[in-house]
């Protein structure tokens, strides 16, 4: 089914909007969820949420690329319950280790107070990845938006892991010497 009838379901509240995006989307949130939270039962919770949120949402919502939407939705929920899980027990994912890559170039010590900051840091961060390479910047976001992994990566893109590890600290590198010349303290 296409993207735009699925949304017309939900905006005329038919459930079988539900099961149409279970059908056709139900996997690509499920590695999503998985890449964060590294265990099955809590990636389906955080799908099932999803599903929940994205029926709360539209309306008024009417996302132009249900995919993206979707993803972003399952991203943040997925971050929630490895917060929540996490304040429990810390548990190796993903998540967390691409989180540990990334961590020599973002600014330490930012705060929700500083949003401001932020924005501007995420600004620079995506003015910089508009100057690579297609295949460099969407390696970059696998890795440290979806969470993918080394070996995924590298098969979708045909590489080896060795050229994507090569690829991700080569960018991680000029991410760091750009926010440097940008005026960021790392």
């Amino acid at each position: 089914m296409q993207d735009e009838r699925i949304v017309e379901l939900y905006w005329h509240r038919d459930e079988s909007a539900i099961q149409e995006t279970e059908q056709k989307y139900g996997p690509y949130l499920t590695k999503i969820a998985y890449n964060i939270l590294s265990d099955l039962e809590d990636s389906k919770e955080s799908v099932n949420d999803t599903y929940m949120k994205a029926w709360n949402s539209m309306p008024p919502h009417k996302p132009a690329i249900l995919s993206t939407y979707l993803g972003k939705i399952t991203r943040q929920v997925s971050i929630d319950i490895l917060r929540k899980r996490s304040s429990l027990k810390r548990q190796a994912s993903e998540y967390a280790t691409s989180l540990d890559e990334i961590g020599d170039c973002i600014p330490a010590g930012e705060t929700p107070e500083q949003a401001v900051e932020l924005q501007l840091l995420a600004k620079a961060i995506a003015s910089y990845l508009r100057t690579l390479s297609p295949q460099a910047r969407n390696t970059f976001v696998g890795r440290y938006y979806f969470m993918d992994s080394i070996k995924d990566i590298a098969e979708y893109y045909g590489m080896s892991k060795s050229k994507v590890e090569s690829m991700l600290h080569r960018t991680r590198k000029g991410l760091k010497a750009y926010l440097e010349k940008e005026g960021y303290t790392i």
